[in-house]
């Protein structure tokens, strides 16, 4: 399995003006792959291949006086520009055609100095170096300070430099790592995630919503009001911008940290991990966009089903249209739709539920395929016919049809 990890690194100001150099030579070359891509199909002309695409815009705009300065940086992080250009683009087809799941994907865009996020890639082949002295050797750039948090489990295949909006400095390794499994365990685990209650597990346990960002609200008004009094363009308006942009990575930091350390114990002591496909980009249409977003659901349940394929465990998702909260966990009866504001209810046959216990329940016995006395069977693949009954063969003895193995005359 590939992981990232990622370190926080302190570059010298003279290694930020690099940095700085670098990040914008790969944009450029970035812009100007996308232009000539969008003028090729606009002309109705042949497809630029990566060579050509490369030959072009590297190695011959280098002998030229408007591009000339691309050679004071690592060849490498711009073709890595351009690698990064074919991989949007792939993206992009294999979206609108079907080919990727989720939603389509929008056509690549032109970079900005102005992006929040700025980022550069080194691969083996640039020669960049771990030093015995806790630094990181970039070519072009120099030895990085790096503050290891931890040891890489193997040699790094590549290295991403990343500066984000608050300002800050991270090298994000991607290196090759083995999985660990853990000893089984018996026990098996549901969860329902919520907005009061962050997550609620089968057994009854209930994780209460940090809701960071909202604790963090008055600060961050106060923040926002000030920079909406600093003039644009003035440097007093690029400091507060850093420090609204600091102060919300320091909430996205304590999110992201909390979310590790929960999905961490919850691989830890079960099996088996199920939980429900929630619509999050619906949601975060709604009234209750800031609760779902500050709760981060998404990277929460990503978190879950990696963790999980690391370490030997079995991770499932419910679909998002079965009916967790309706359903009594005890006899199967599905009730009328429920309003937010009911947390308990009765079934006619005599069990009290917790609205969020019963719905952690079912989403436990939705994922696991020998829960049949819950009536919330897992539906079977399609069965192959018999060569008889497939009716794809002239020597097929009567017209049949083949429904889910049943043959049906």
């Amino acid at each position: 399995m590939q992981l990232r990890y990622n370190f926080r690194v302190y570059p010298t100001p003279s290694q930020q003006i690099e940095l700085a150099r670098a990040f914008g030579c790969a944009r450029v070359v970035f812009n100007d792959g996308l232009r000539l891509r969008q003028q090729a199909r606009e002309a109705g002309g042949k497809y630029v291949s990566d060579g050509e695409l490369s030959r072009r815009l590297i190695t011959e705009a280098k002998l030229t006086p408007e591009r000339a300065w691309l050679g004071e940086v690592s060849s490498v992080v711009l073709q890595q520009a351009l690698a990064d250009l074919n991989t949007a683009y792939r993206n992009f087809f294999a979206s609108i055609s079907g080919k990727r799941k989720g939603r389509t994907l929008a056509p690549p865009r032109f970079r900005s100095r102005k992006d929040n996020r700025q980022a550069i890639r080194f691969t083996k082949n640039s020669r960049f170096k771990i030093l015995d002295n806790s630094r990181l050797r970039l070519p072009r750039i120099g030895d990085l300070a790096v503050r290891w948090s931890r040891t890489l489990p193997s040699d790094p295949s590549s290295v991403a430099i990343i500066r984000d909006a608050a300002g800050r400095y991270f090298a994000s390794f991607v290196v090759q790592s083995t999985d660990e499994a853990l000893p089984p365990v018996e026990s098996e685990v549901g969860i329902d995630l919520g907005l009061t209650h962050f997550a609620v597990l089968s057994d009854g346990t209930k994780v209460t919503a940090p809701k960071f960002l909202r604790r963090a609200a008055r600060k961050l008004k106060r923040l926002q009001q000030a920079l909406s009094r600093k003039q644009r363009g003035s440097q007093n308006r690029k400091k507060a911008v850093v420090k609204v942009a600091r102060a919300h990575a320091r909430v996205a930091d304590t999110r992201r940290d909390w979310q590790h350390q929960l999905s961490t114990t919850i691989i830890r002591e079960n099996q088996a991990v199920y939980v429900e496909d929630l619509c999050v980009v619906g949601l975060g249409r709604t009234r209750l966009a800031k609760s779902v977003h500050d709760a981060g659901w998404a990277g929460f349940t990503g978190m879950l089903e990696y963790k999980a394929a690391r370490y030997g465990r079995t991770f499932g998702r419910v679909d998002r249209f079965f009916p967790s909260t309706r359903m009594c966990s005890d006899c199967g009866r599905i009730n009328d739709k429920i309003a937010l504001n009911v947390r308990s209810w009765d079934c006619p046959c005599g069990s009290y539920h917790d609205r969020d216990v019963n719905a952690a329940k079912n989403i436990k016995a939705a994922g696991q395929a020998d829960f049949n006395d819950r009536r919330a069977q897992v539906r079977p693949g399609l069965v192959p016919a018999p060569r008889g009954e497939a009716v794809t063969h002239p020597d097929a003895a009567y017209s049949t049809r083949s429904v889910e193995g049943i043959s049906v005359p």
